[in-house]
């Protein structure tokens, strides 16, 4: 890493500021973002979508995402295994 990208990374690090335990910032982002999507009716076109992907040729592809998904969850919350 040469002087000019250490100096970049520095002061890109020194621009962000610490906001302690939890980001507060990209809480609010997340949300805002959360709550702009259910209003924009979204929902409706992204599970129309969904239920389309089930009924093709996605269909094993996706059970596998999601028996992952599940694995990854269970791992971290014993309490889930088995559902």
């Amino acid at each position: 890493m040469n002087d000019k990208s250490r100096h970049q990374k520095s002061k890109e690090t020194s621009n962000q500021r610490n906001e302690g335990e939890g980001n507060k910032t990209a809480a609010r982002q997340y949300n805002r973002a959360q709550r702009q999507f259910v209003r924009g009716r979204q929902v409706d076109e992204q599970a129309r979508a969904a239920e389309k992907a089930l009924d093709s040729a996605q269909r094993s592809e996706l059970e596998d995402a999601g028996l992952v998904g599940k694995s990854h969850a269970a791992a971290e919350d014993p309490a889930d295994k088995g559902h």
